[in-house]
C-alpha cells in the first residue's frame, strides 16, 4: 500500500463524504484512508471494513489492521481493493488528481458503467462519495435489470 494508491482526508471531509451512506451501517467505524476511487477503509473493534462505493457494499474482509496491510501489500490485494491497475492506467492516460479529488466513474458501475479509464473523471472526494451514497440508497431495493432514469444538475456547486 503506497501513497500512489491511497489518499487520506481530514475527519470533517470523511464525515461530510460519508453522510449519505448512513443507511449501510457505518456508524461507530473510523475512517483510516480511501482508495483513489473513493472506497473507504474503516476500522472498529470488530476489524477493518471496506466500503466499496462502486458496488454499494460494506464488508469486513480483515479481522485486524495487520491482516489488511498484508493483503494490500500484495498485487492481488491492491488490484481487488485499490483498483491499482486501473489507477495506473488512468495516470498513464494523463488523468491527474488534485489533493481533494478521487477518480470518479462518469457512469457509476451500479448503473452499468465500466471499470475503464474512458469512464473516469477527477471529482472532489466529498462530492463523489455523497453522490454515490445517494444513488446506492435509491437503487438498493430495485430488482436487477430494472430500468431507471437519472438526471444530474451540475449547476449547483453544493452537490
Amino acid at each position: 500500500m503506497s501513497a500512489e494508491t491511497t489518499k487520506t482526508f481530514g475527519p470533517d471531509a470523511y464525515a461530510r463524504a460519508l453522510e449519505s451512506w448512513h443507511w449501510i451501517g457505518i456508524e461507530g467505524k473510523r475512517p483510516l484512508f480511501a482508495s483513489l476511487f473513493g472506497d473507504v477503509f474503516l476500522e472498529d473493534e470488530d476489524g477493518v471494513w471496506w466500503l466499496d462505493i462502486g458496488r454499494g457494499e460494506l464488508v469486513r474482509p480483515w479481522a485486524t489492521r495487520e491482516e489488511m496491510e498484508v493483503d494490500l501489500a500484495s498485487r492481488a490485494g491492491q488490484d481487488e481493493f485499490l483498483l491499482a491497475a486501473l489507477a495506473e492506467a488512468a495516470s498513464d492516460a494523463g488523468l491527474r488528481l488534485a489533493a481533494d479529488e478521487i477518480y470518479d466513474f462518469r457512469t457509476p458501475p451500479i448503473l452499468g458503467g465500466e471499470y475503464a479509464v474512458e469512464n473516469l473523471q477527477p471529482l472532489g472526494f466529498e462530492v463523489a462519495l455523497s453522490l454515490a451514497g445517494q444513488i446506492h440508497d435509491q437503487v438498493k431495493e430495485l430488482p436487477d435489470g430494472a430500468e431507471i432514469s437519472l438526471e444530474m444538475d451540475w449547476s449547483d456547486e453544493r452537490v
